[in-house]
Protein backbone atom coordinates (compact mmCIF):
# COMPACT_ATOMS: atom_id res chain seq x y z
CA UNK A 1 0.00 0.00 0.00
CA UNK A 2 2.88 2.33 0.75
CA UNK A 3 4.13 1.96 -2.82
CA UNK A 4 0.64 2.65 -4.18
CA UNK A 5 0.24 5.67 -1.89
CA UNK A 6 3.52 7.16 -3.08
CA UNK A 7 2.63 6.37 -6.70
CA UNK A 8 -0.72 8.14 -6.46
CA UNK A 9 0.81 10.96 -4.41
CA UNK A 10 3.65 11.37 -6.92
CA UNK A 11 1.31 11.55 -9.89
CA UNK A 12 -0.98 13.88 -7.98
CA UNK A 13 2.05 16.03 -7.20
CA UNK A 14 2.81 16.11 -10.93
CA UNK A 15 -0.78 17.15 -11.52
CA UNK A 16 -0.52 19.89 -8.90
CA UNK A 17 2.72 21.12 -10.48
CA UNK A 18 0.89 21.33 -13.81
CA UNK A 19 -1.97 22.97 -11.93
CA UNK A 20 0.39 25.59 -10.55
CA UNK A 21 1.54 26.41 -14.07
CA UNK A 22 -2.08 26.58 -15.18
CA UNK A 23 -3.06 28.88 -12.30
CA UNK A 24 -0.03 31.07 -12.89
CA UNK A 25 -1.17 31.43 -16.52
CA UNK A 26 -4.73 32.14 -15.37
CA UNK A 27 -3.52 34.72 -12.87
CA UNK A 28 -1.24 36.44 -15.39
CA UNK A 29 -3.83 36.43 -18.21
CA UNK A 30 -7.16 36.74 -16.38
CA UNK A 31 -5.91 38.54 -13.25
CA UNK A 32 -8.35 38.81 -10.33
CA UNK A 33 -11.09 40.92 -11.91
CA UNK A 34 -14.35 40.50 -13.78
CA UNK A 35 -13.14 37.90 -16.29
CA UNK A 36 -11.50 35.79 -13.58
CA UNK A 37 -14.61 35.99 -11.35
CA UNK A 38 -16.81 34.76 -14.22
CA UNK A 39 -14.51 31.83 -15.04
CA UNK A 40 -14.16 30.85 -11.37
CA UNK A 41 -17.93 30.49 -11.00
CA UNK A 42 -18.33 28.81 -14.42
CA UNK A 43 -15.81 26.09 -13.62
CA UNK A 44 -17.03 25.72 -10.05
CA UNK A 45 -20.60 24.76 -10.93
CA UNK A 46 -19.83 21.51 -12.81
CA UNK A 47 -17.15 20.72 -10.24
CA UNK A 48 -19.67 21.06 -7.40
CA UNK A 49 -22.03 18.61 -9.10
CA UNK A 50 -19.12 16.33 -9.96
CA UNK A 51 -18.19 16.11 -6.29
CA UNK A 52 -21.80 15.28 -5.38
CA UNK A 53 -22.54 12.69 -8.07
CA UNK A 54 -19.00 11.69 -8.93
CA UNK A 55 -15.94 11.37 -6.74
CA UNK A 56 -17.44 11.44 -3.27
CA UNK A 57 -20.71 9.55 -3.61
CA UNK A 58 -19.80 7.15 -6.37
CA UNK A 59 -16.52 6.07 -4.85
CA UNK A 60 -18.06 5.59 -1.42
CA UNK A 61 -20.77 3.31 -2.83
CA UNK A 62 -19.08 1.84 -5.89
CA UNK A 63 -15.66 0.69 -4.65
CA UNK A 64 -16.84 -1.50 -1.71
CA UNK A 65 -19.69 -3.00 -3.80
CA UNK A 66 -17.43 -3.63 -6.79
CA UNK A 67 -14.87 -5.29 -4.49
CA UNK A 68 -17.53 -7.62 -3.11
CA UNK A 69 -18.78 -8.54 -6.59
CA UNK A 70 -15.20 -9.15 -7.75
CA UNK A 71 -14.54 -11.35 -4.71
CA UNK A 72 -17.73 -13.38 -5.14
CA UNK A 73 -18.38 -13.51 -8.90
CA UNK A 74 -15.01 -12.89 -10.48
CA UNK A 75 -14.03 -10.45 -13.21
CA UNK A 76 -17.00 -11.30 -15.45
CA UNK A 77 -19.56 -10.38 -12.81
CA UNK A 78 -17.61 -7.24 -11.89
CA UNK A 79 -17.52 -6.07 -15.53
CA UNK A 80 -21.26 -6.62 -15.91
CA UNK A 81 -21.99 -4.78 -12.67
CA UNK A 82 -19.83 -1.79 -13.65
CA UNK A 83 -21.42 -1.76 -17.12
CA UNK A 84 -24.91 -1.46 -15.66
CA UNK A 85 -23.81 1.38 -13.42
CA UNK A 86 -21.99 3.10 -16.32
CA UNK A 87 -25.12 3.14 -18.50
CA UNK A 88 -27.31 4.39 -15.67
CA UNK A 89 -24.82 7.10 -14.84
CA UNK A 90 -24.54 8.21 -18.48
CA UNK A 91 -28.30 8.56 -18.83
CA UNK A 92 -28.61 10.58 -15.60
CA UNK A 93 -25.78 12.89 -16.63
CA UNK A 94 -27.30 13.53 -20.06
CA UNK A 95 -30.56 14.55 -18.37
CA UNK A 96 -28.72 16.83 -15.92
CA UNK A 97 -26.73 18.42 -18.76
CA UNK A 98 -29.88 19.16 -20.76
CA UNK A 99 -31.48 20.86 -17.75
CA UNK A 100 -28.35 22.85 -16.96
CA UNK A 101 -27.98 24.15 -20.53
CA UNK A 102 -31.67 25.08 -20.73
CA UNK A 103 -31.76 26.90 -17.39
CA UNK A 104 -28.23 28.29 -17.04
CA UNK A 105 -29.32 31.89 -16.23
CA UNK A 106 -31.57 30.57 -13.45
CA UNK A 107 -28.70 28.44 -12.16
CA UNK A 108 -26.43 31.48 -11.99
CA UNK A 109 -29.17 33.48 -10.25
CA UNK A 110 -29.42 30.78 -7.60
CA UNK A 111 -25.71 30.15 -7.05
CA UNK A 112 -24.15 33.55 -7.75
CA UNK A 113 -26.96 36.05 -7.04
CA UNK A 114 -24.55 38.95 -6.61
CA UNK A 115 -23.60 38.76 -10.30
CA UNK A 116 -27.04 40.07 -11.40
CA UNK A 117 -25.95 43.53 -10.25
CA UNK A 118 -23.26 43.51 -12.96
CA UNK A 119 -24.94 42.64 -16.31
CA UNK A 120 -21.62 42.17 -18.10
CA UNK A 121 -20.30 39.75 -15.48
CA UNK A 122 -23.61 37.85 -15.40
CA UNK A 123 -23.79 37.43 -19.18
CA UNK A 124 -20.17 36.29 -19.36
CA UNK A 125 -20.70 33.78 -16.52
CA UNK A 126 -23.74 32.27 -18.28
CA UNK A 127 -21.76 31.88 -21.50
CA UNK A 128 -18.75 30.27 -19.82
CA UNK A 129 -20.95 27.94 -17.72
CA UNK A 130 -22.62 26.58 -20.85
CA UNK A 131 -19.17 25.77 -22.19
CA UNK A 132 -17.87 24.11 -19.01
CA UNK A 133 -20.92 22.12 -17.88
CA UNK A 134 -20.45 19.16 -20.29
CA UNK A 135 -17.19 18.51 -18.41
CA UNK A 136 -19.34 17.11 -15.59
CA UNK A 137 -20.64 14.24 -17.72
CA UNK A 138 -17.20 13.15 -18.90
CA UNK A 139 -15.45 13.45 -15.53
CA UNK A 140 -18.19 11.52 -13.71
CA UNK A 141 -17.73 8.59 -16.09
CA UNK A 142 -13.99 8.91 -15.53
CA UNK A 143 -14.58 8.66 -11.78
CA UNK A 144 -16.50 5.40 -12.16
CA UNK A 145 -13.77 3.82 -14.31
CA UNK A 146 -11.12 5.10 -11.90
CA UNK A 147 -12.93 3.36 -9.04
CA UNK A 148 -12.80 0.04 -10.91
CA UNK A 149 -9.11 0.52 -11.71
CA UNK A 150 -8.36 1.39 -8.08
CA UNK A 151 -10.22 -1.71 -6.86
CA UNK A 152 -7.76 -3.76 -8.93
CA UNK A 153 -4.78 -1.91 -7.45
CA UNK A 154 -4.20 0.09 -10.65
CA UNK A 155 -3.82 3.75 -9.71
CA UNK A 156 -1.59 5.28 -12.38
CA UNK A 157 -4.07 6.11 -15.15
CA UNK A 158 -6.68 7.48 -12.75
CA UNK A 159 -4.10 9.64 -10.97
CA UNK A 160 -2.82 10.99 -14.29
CA UNK A 161 -6.22 12.23 -15.48
CA UNK A 162 -5.95 15.56 -13.67
CA UNK A 163 -2.59 16.17 -15.36
CA UNK A 164 -4.43 16.00 -18.69
CA UNK A 165 -6.95 18.54 -17.43
CA UNK A 166 -4.24 21.03 -16.51
CA UNK A 167 -2.34 20.51 -19.76
CA UNK A 168 -5.52 20.98 -21.79
CA UNK A 169 -6.43 24.27 -20.08
CA UNK A 170 -2.88 25.56 -20.54
CA UNK A 171 -2.89 24.59 -24.22
CA UNK A 172 -6.12 26.48 -24.80
CA UNK A 173 -4.84 29.50 -22.86
CA UNK A 174 -1.80 29.51 -25.14
CA UNK A 175 -4.12 29.97 -28.15
CA UNK A 176 -6.53 32.31 -26.35
CA UNK A 177 -6.22 34.81 -29.20
CA UNK A 178 -8.43 32.47 -31.26
CA UNK A 179 -11.34 32.86 -28.79
CA UNK A 180 -13.56 35.82 -27.83
CA UNK A 181 -11.63 36.12 -24.54
CA UNK A 182 -9.19 34.14 -22.39
CA UNK A 183 -12.01 32.97 -20.12
CA UNK A 184 -13.71 31.23 -23.05
CA UNK A 185 -10.40 29.60 -24.01
CA UNK A 186 -9.89 28.25 -20.49
CA UNK A 187 -13.51 27.02 -20.38
CA UNK A 188 -13.14 25.09 -23.64
CA UNK A 189 -9.84 23.66 -22.38
CA UNK A 190 -11.64 22.31 -19.30
CA UNK A 191 -14.39 20.60 -21.32
CA UNK A 192 -12.01 19.10 -23.87
CA UNK A 193 -9.95 17.72 -21.00
CA UNK A 194 -12.97 15.68 -19.92
CA UNK A 195 -12.95 13.88 -23.26
CA UNK A 196 -9.22 13.22 -22.97
CA UNK A 197 -9.54 11.87 -19.42
CA UNK A 198 -12.35 9.49 -20.37
CA UNK A 199 -10.28 8.20 -23.30
CA UNK A 200 -7.34 7.57 -20.96
CA UNK A 201 -9.26 5.63 -18.28
CA UNK A 202 -11.19 3.66 -20.92
CA UNK A 203 -7.94 2.60 -22.58
CA UNK A 204 -6.40 1.69 -19.20
CA UNK A 205 -9.45 -0.39 -18.25
CA UNK A 206 -9.39 -2.14 -21.66
CA UNK A 207 -5.70 -3.00 -21.30
CA UNK A 208 -6.32 -4.35 -17.81
CA UNK A 209 -9.19 -6.49 -19.06
CA UNK A 210 -11.74 -4.83 -16.79
CA UNK A 211 -13.53 -2.49 -19.20
CA UNK A 212 -17.22 -2.53 -18.34
CA UNK A 213 -19.65 -4.72 -20.33
CA UNK A 214 -22.39 -2.29 -21.26
CA UNK A 215 -25.79 -3.51 -20.09
CA UNK A 216 -29.14 -1.92 -19.37
CA UNK A 217 -29.44 -1.37 -15.61
CA UNK A 218 -31.51 -4.00 -13.84
CA UNK A 219 -32.31 -4.30 -10.15
CA UNK A 220 -29.98 -7.14 -9.27
CA UNK A 221 -28.96 -7.70 -5.65
CA UNK A 222 -25.62 -5.98 -6.30
CA UNK A 223 -27.25 -2.96 -7.95
CA UNK A 224 -29.76 -2.70 -5.08
CA UNK A 225 -26.90 -2.82 -2.58
CA UNK A 226 -25.07 -0.13 -4.54
CA UNK A 227 -28.14 2.14 -4.69
CA UNK A 228 -28.81 1.61 -0.98
CA UNK A 229 -25.29 2.83 -0.24
CA UNK A 230 -25.42 5.56 -2.89
CA UNK A 231 -28.38 7.48 -1.41
CA UNK A 232 -26.73 8.40 1.90
CA UNK A 233 -23.40 8.92 0.11
CA UNK A 234 -24.98 11.44 -2.28
CA UNK A 235 -26.57 13.28 0.64
CA UNK A 236 -23.28 13.23 2.53
CA UNK A 237 -21.33 14.54 -0.46
CA UNK A 238 -24.07 17.06 -1.14
CA UNK A 239 -23.69 18.31 2.41
CA UNK A 240 -20.06 19.18 1.83
CA UNK A 241 -20.93 20.78 -1.50
CA UNK A 242 -23.72 22.82 0.09
CA UNK A 243 -21.03 24.54 2.13
CA UNK A 244 -19.05 25.20 -1.06
CA UNK A 245 -22.21 26.42 -2.79
CA UNK A 246 -22.58 28.83 0.12
CA UNK A 247 -19.04 30.08 -0.56
CA UNK A 248 -20.02 30.71 -4.21
CA UNK A 249 -23.23 32.50 -3.21
CA UNK A 250 -21.59 34.71 -0.58
CA UNK A 251 -18.50 35.23 -2.74
CA UNK A 252 -20.64 36.56 -5.60
CA UNK A 253 -21.71 39.37 -3.27
CA UNK A 254 -18.13 40.45 -2.60
CA UNK A 255 -16.60 43.31 -4.59
CA UNK A 256 -15.10 42.34 -7.95
CA UNK A 257 -12.03 40.23 -7.26
CA UNK A 258 -13.48 38.57 -4.15
CA UNK A 259 -14.35 35.22 -5.80
CA UNK A 260 -10.95 35.24 -7.48
CA UNK A 261 -9.07 35.75 -4.21
CA UNK A 262 -10.89 32.73 -2.76
CA UNK A 263 -10.11 30.70 -5.88
CA UNK A 264 -6.35 31.38 -5.90
CA UNK A 265 -6.07 30.67 -2.17
CA UNK A 266 -8.03 27.44 -2.65
CA UNK A 267 -5.65 26.37 -5.40
CA UNK A 268 -2.73 26.56 -2.97
CA UNK A 269 -4.33 24.78 -0.03
CA UNK A 270 -5.66 22.10 -2.40
CA UNK A 271 -2.04 21.07 -3.05
CA UNK A 272 -1.55 19.06 0.16
CA UNK A 273 -5.20 18.04 0.11
CA UNK A 274 -4.81 16.55 -3.36
CA UNK A 275 -1.31 15.12 -3.02
CA UNK A 276 -1.75 13.71 0.47
CA UNK A 277 -5.39 13.58 1.56
CA UNK A 278 -7.02 12.41 -1.65
CA UNK A 279 -4.13 10.08 -2.46
CA UNK A 280 -4.45 8.51 0.99
CA UNK A 281 -8.20 8.10 0.63
CA UNK A 282 -7.88 6.71 -2.90
CA UNK A 283 -5.48 3.98 -1.78
CA UNK A 284 -6.89 3.33 1.71
CA UNK A 285 -10.58 2.78 0.87
CA UNK A 286 -10.10 -0.14 -1.57
CA UNK A 287 -7.33 -1.54 0.65
CA UNK A 288 -9.51 -1.54 3.77
CA UNK A 289 -12.46 -2.86 1.74
CA UNK A 290 -10.39 -5.82 0.52
CA UNK A 291 -9.00 -6.60 3.97
CA UNK A 292 -12.42 -6.44 5.64
CA UNK A 293 -13.95 -8.56 2.88
CA UNK A 294 -11.16 -11.08 3.49
CA UNK A 295 -11.91 -11.14 7.24
CA UNK A 296 -8.79 -9.24 8.36
CA UNK A 297 -10.02 -6.27 10.46
CA UNK A 298 -6.72 -5.89 12.37
CA UNK A 299 -4.82 -5.52 9.09
CA UNK A 300 -7.35 -2.89 7.96
CA UNK A 301 -6.80 -0.86 11.14
CA UNK A 302 -3.05 -1.28 10.74
CA UNK A 303 -3.22 0.14 7.21
CA UNK A 304 -5.36 3.06 8.37
CA UNK A 305 -2.99 4.03 11.20
CA UNK A 306 0.04 4.00 8.91
CA UNK A 307 -1.76 6.06 6.30
CA UNK A 308 -2.84 8.64 8.88
CA UNK A 309 0.69 8.82 10.32
CA UNK A 310 2.23 9.44 6.93
CA UNK A 311 -0.52 11.94 6.01
CA UNK A 312 0.08 13.88 9.23
CA UNK A 313 3.86 13.98 8.74
CA UNK A 314 3.53 15.27 5.17
CA UNK A 315 0.76 17.79 5.88
CA UNK A 316 2.22 19.57 8.92
CA UNK A 317 4.82 21.69 7.06
CA UNK A 318 2.12 23.00 4.71
CA UNK A 319 0.00 23.92 7.72
CA UNK A 320 2.87 25.91 9.22
CA UNK A 321 3.64 27.61 5.90
CA UNK A 322 0.02 28.65 5.31
CA UNK A 323 -0.19 30.17 8.78
CA UNK A 324 3.25 31.78 8.98
CA UNK A 325 4.14 32.95 5.44
CA UNK A 326 0.95 33.12 3.30
CA UNK A 327 1.97 36.48 1.84
CA UNK A 328 5.33 35.09 0.66
CA UNK A 329 3.53 32.15 -0.95
CA UNK A 330 0.99 34.19 -2.89
CA UNK A 331 3.53 36.79 -4.04
CA UNK A 332 6.07 34.19 -5.10
CA UNK A 333 3.60 32.11 -7.11
CA UNK A 334 1.13 34.57 -8.63
CA UNK A 335 2.52 38.13 -8.58
CA UNK A 336 2.97 38.82 -12.29
CA UNK A 337 1.02 40.14 -15.25
CA UNK A 338 -2.56 41.06 -14.37
CA UNK A 339 -2.21 39.66 -10.83
CA UNK A 340 -1.43 42.67 -8.64
CA UNK A 341 0.10 43.06 -5.17
CA UNK A 342 -3.35 43.88 -3.74
CA UNK A 343 -4.70 40.63 -5.20
CA UNK A 344 -1.81 38.71 -3.63
CA UNK A 345 -2.43 40.24 -0.21
CA UNK A 346 -6.16 39.48 -0.40
CA UNK A 347 -5.54 35.86 -1.36
CA UNK A 348 -2.87 35.49 1.36
CA UNK A 349 -5.37 36.40 4.08
CA UNK A 350 -7.81 33.80 2.75
CA UNK A 351 -5.03 31.17 2.54
CA UNK A 352 -4.09 31.74 6.18
CA UNK A 353 -7.70 31.18 7.25
CA UNK A 354 -7.93 27.99 5.20
CA UNK A 355 -4.65 26.83 6.73
CA UNK A 356 -6.19 26.38 10.19
CA UNK A 357 -8.38 23.60 8.82
CA UNK A 358 -5.78 21.91 6.62
CA UNK A 359 -4.81 19.03 8.92
CA UNK A 360 -8.47 18.18 9.54
CA UNK A 361 -9.37 18.33 5.85
CA UNK A 362 -6.52 15.95 4.96
CA UNK A 363 -7.23 13.43 7.75
CA UNK A 364 -10.97 13.33 7.03
CA UNK A 365 -10.28 11.22 3.93
CA UNK A 366 -8.59 8.55 6.04
CA UNK A 367 -11.15 8.74 8.87
CA UNK A 368 -14.16 8.36 6.61
CA UNK A 369 -12.70 5.13 5.20
CA UNK A 370 -13.50 3.53 8.59
CA UNK A 371 -17.18 3.64 7.67
CA UNK A 372 -17.15 3.40 3.87
CA UNK A 373 -14.96 0.29 3.85
CA UNK A 374 -17.68 -1.47 5.87
CA UNK A 375 -20.39 -0.27 3.50
CA UNK A 376 -21.70 2.31 5.98
CA UNK A 377 -22.41 5.56 4.15
CA UNK A 378 -25.20 6.71 6.48
CA UNK A 379 -23.03 7.62 9.48
CA UNK A 380 -20.61 9.81 7.49
CA UNK A 381 -23.67 11.41 5.86
CA UNK A 382 -25.15 12.44 9.21
CA UNK A 383 -21.80 13.69 10.47
CA UNK A 384 -21.20 15.62 7.27
CA UNK A 385 -24.60 17.32 7.45
CA UNK A 386 -23.95 18.30 11.07
CA UNK A 387 -20.57 19.80 10.17
CA UNK A 388 -22.08 21.60 7.18
CA UNK A 389 -24.81 23.09 9.33
CA UNK A 390 -22.20 24.54 11.69
CA UNK A 391 -20.10 25.65 8.71
CA UNK A 392 -22.95 27.58 7.08
CA UNK A 393 -24.03 29.11 10.38
CA UNK A 394 -20.50 30.43 10.88
CA UNK A 395 -20.43 31.77 7.31
CA UNK A 396 -23.58 33.77 8.01
CA UNK A 397 -21.98 35.22 11.14
CA UNK A 398 -18.49 35.87 9.75
CA UNK A 399 -19.23 36.90 6.16
CA UNK A 400 -20.21 40.50 6.84
CA UNK A 401 -17.37 41.49 9.23
CA UNK A 402 -14.55 39.46 7.60
CA UNK A 403 -15.61 38.95 3.97
CA UNK A 404 -13.70 36.23 2.09
CA UNK A 405 -11.57 35.49 5.18
CA UNK A 406 -14.74 34.78 7.16
CA UNK A 407 -15.90 32.22 4.57
CA UNK A 408 -12.54 30.44 4.70
CA UNK A 409 -12.50 30.48 8.51
CA UNK A 410 -15.94 28.86 8.61
CA UNK A 411 -14.72 26.16 6.21
CA UNK A 412 -11.75 25.42 8.50
CA UNK A 413 -13.99 25.18 11.57
CA UNK A 414 -16.42 22.88 9.75
CA UNK A 415 -13.55 20.57 8.77
CA UNK A 416 -12.49 20.13 12.40
CA UNK A 417 -16.08 19.41 13.49
CA UNK A 418 -16.30 16.78 10.74
CA UNK A 419 -13.02 15.09 11.72
CA UNK A 420 -13.70 15.08 15.46
CA UNK A 421 -17.16 13.55 15.01
CA UNK A 422 -15.90 10.92 12.55
CA UNK A 423 -13.10 9.90 14.91
CA UNK A 424 -15.42 9.83 17.94
CA UNK A 425 -17.98 7.49 16.37
CA UNK A 426 -15.34 5.35 14.62
CA UNK A 427 -13.43 4.85 17.88
CA UNK A 428 -16.61 4.04 19.78
CA UNK A 429 -17.64 1.31 17.32
CA UNK A 430 -14.10 -0.09 17.02
CA UNK A 431 -13.63 0.68 13.32
CA UNK A 432 -10.75 3.02 14.20
CA UNK A 433 -8.06 2.44 16.80
CA UNK A 434 -5.02 4.68 17.33
CA UNK A 435 -1.84 2.70 17.95
CA UNK A 436 1.41 3.65 19.71
CA UNK A 437 3.32 4.39 16.52
CA UNK A 438 0.67 6.89 15.39
CA UNK A 439 0.91 8.69 18.74
CA UNK A 440 4.72 8.74 18.58
CA UNK A 441 4.61 10.06 15.02
CA UNK A 442 2.13 12.79 15.99
CA UNK A 443 4.41 13.88 18.86
CA UNK A 444 7.47 14.05 16.59
CA UNK A 445 5.50 15.98 13.97
CA UNK A 446 4.37 18.49 16.60
CA UNK A 447 7.94 19.13 17.77
CA UNK A 448 9.20 19.50 14.18
CA UNK A 449 6.31 21.86 13.36
CA UNK A 450 7.17 24.11 16.33
CA UNK A 451 10.78 24.29 15.13
CA UNK A 452 9.58 25.10 11.62
CA UNK A 453 7.38 27.92 12.97
CA UNK A 454 10.33 29.52 14.76
CA UNK A 455 12.41 29.20 11.59
CA UNK A 456 9.72 30.94 9.52
CA UNK A 457 9.43 33.70 12.12
CA UNK A 458 13.18 34.33 12.30
CA UNK A 459 14.11 33.78 8.66
CA UNK A 460 11.35 35.71 6.87
CA UNK A 461 12.97 39.17 6.88
CA UNK A 462 16.55 37.97 6.20
CA UNK A 463 15.24 35.97 3.24
CA UNK A 464 13.41 39.04 1.98
CA UNK A 465 16.53 41.23 2.21
CA UNK A 466 18.71 38.61 0.54
CA UNK A 467 16.21 38.22 -2.31
CA UNK A 468 16.19 41.99 -2.86
CA UNK A 469 19.98 42.03 -3.26
CA UNK A 470 19.74 39.43 -6.03
CA UNK A 471 17.45 41.69 -8.00
CA UNK A 472 15.69 39.34 -10.45
CA UNK A 473 12.47 37.63 -9.39
CA UNK A 474 12.78 38.64 -5.72
CA UNK A 475 9.39 37.22 -4.68
CA UNK A 476 10.20 33.84 -6.18
CA UNK A 477 13.66 33.81 -4.61
CA UNK A 478 12.43 34.66 -1.10
CA UNK A 479 9.81 31.91 -1.30
CA UNK A 480 12.40 29.38 -2.47
CA UNK A 481 14.78 30.36 0.33
CA UNK A 482 12.11 29.96 2.99
CA UNK A 483 10.71 26.78 1.44
CA UNK A 484 14.02 24.98 1.06
CA UNK A 485 15.35 26.11 4.44
CA UNK A 486 12.11 25.19 6.18
CA UNK A 487 11.98 21.77 4.54
CA UNK A 488 15.52 21.08 5.74
CA UNK A 489 14.76 22.13 9.32
CA UNK A 490 11.49 20.18 9.47
CA UNK A 491 12.97 17.07 7.84
CA UNK A 492 16.03 16.88 10.10
CA UNK A 493 14.07 17.32 13.32
CA UNK A 494 11.29 14.92 12.28
CA UNK A 495 13.70 12.17 11.23
CA UNK A 496 15.73 12.62 14.40
CA UNK A 497 12.58 12.48 16.51
CA UNK A 498 11.30 9.34 14.80
CA UNK A 499 14.69 7.69 15.30
CA UNK A 500 14.85 8.58 19.00
CA UNK A 501 11.26 7.45 19.62
CA UNK A 502 11.87 4.13 17.86
CA UNK A 503 9.79 4.69 14.72
CA UNK A 504 11.23 4.12 11.29
CA UNK A 505 9.96 4.51 7.76
CA UNK A 506 10.15 1.22 5.92
CA UNK A 507 10.98 1.05 2.23
CA UNK A 508 10.20 -2.65 2.02
CA UNK A 509 6.45 -3.00 2.53
CA UNK A 510 5.17 -6.37 3.69
CA UNK A 511 1.85 -7.84 2.67
CA UNK A 512 0.14 -6.28 5.63
CA UNK A 513 0.77 -2.87 4.04
CA UNK A 514 2.91 -1.49 6.83
CA UNK A 515 4.14 2.04 6.47
CA UNK A 516 5.61 2.84 9.88
CA UNK A 517 6.91 0.19 12.19
CA UNK A 518 8.55 0.36 15.62
CA UNK A 519 12.20 -0.58 15.82
CA UNK A 520 12.62 -3.91 17.53
CA UNK A 521 13.18 -3.49 21.21
CA UNK A 522 11.83 0.04 21.26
Amino acid sequence: MYKSLLSVGGLTLLSRAAGFLRDIMLGAILGAGLLADAFVVAQRLPNHFRAIFGEGAWNAAFVPTYSRVLQGEGIGGARLFSGQIFVGLLLSQLALLALALAFTPTLIDLLAPGFRDDPEKFKLTVTLTRITFPYLMFITLVTLQSGALNAHGRFTAAAFTSVLMNLSVMAFLAIAFLFPNAGAAAAWGLTVSGVLQLALTSFAAWRAGILERFAWPSMTADVKRFLTMLGPAVIGSAGIQIALFADTIFGSMLPTGGPSSIYYAERIYQLPLGVIGIAAGTVLLPQMSRLLAAGKPDAALHAQNRTMALSLALTAPFFVAFIMIPDFIMRGIFLRGAFTLDAAEGSAAVLSAYGFGLVAIVLVRSAIASFQAEGDTRTPMMISLTAVGINIALKLVLFKPWGAVGLASATAAGAWVNLVLLAFFALRRGSMKFDLVLWKTATCVSVASCALSFFALLAAHPAQRLAETIGRFPYVVELLLLGCGGALVYGIILIAGLHVSGVKLRRSVPASDKIFEPVEGA
